[in-house]
């Protein structure tokens, strides 16, 4: 086996991502670091290498124990990264999701598309 990786691929097969196309996205979005250091899908990971993948609101760290290019069972996982999230980023997937409410005149109709352009953006800002 090499001494190293595609990212986009390591994330898949350690299950970071359900899809490799999804992983690919990530890398492009800037969503994932190595040892600080935005990544592109084809970058190298090295073993002793420290991930971090932002997914939502949580930013997942992972140590890689060793190379992998097949995607594996989970109980496999750990013989390949370490998970090394910190229990407050964890906290994040259980905290209660803030829910906002619009209220709008009885009889008003639609939002126009101005007013759901600015539903849509208050949205998103609230998922990064």
């Amino acid at each position: 086996m090499s001494d190293s990786c595609r990212i986009d691929k390591y994330l898949w097969s350690i299950r970071a991502f359900k899809t490799r196309s999804e992983a690919t996205d990530a890398c492009n979005g800037n969503k994932v670091q190595i040892d600080g250091v935005n990544a592109k899908p084809s970058k190298p990971v090295k073993i002793g290498d420290v991930i971090t993948v932002r997914k939502g609101t949580v930013t997942y760290t992972y140590k890689v124990l060793q190379l992998a290019v097949n995607r594996m069972g989970a109980s496999l996982v750990p013989e390949f990264a370490e998970n090394e999230t910190p229990e407050s980023e964890l906290a994040k997937l259980h905290a209660p999701a803030q829910t906002i409410q619009f209220r709008r005149e009885r009889g008003t109709g639609r939002p126009t598309k101005k007013e759901r352009r600015e539903i849509d953006a208050l949205m998103e800002s609230l998922e990064d």
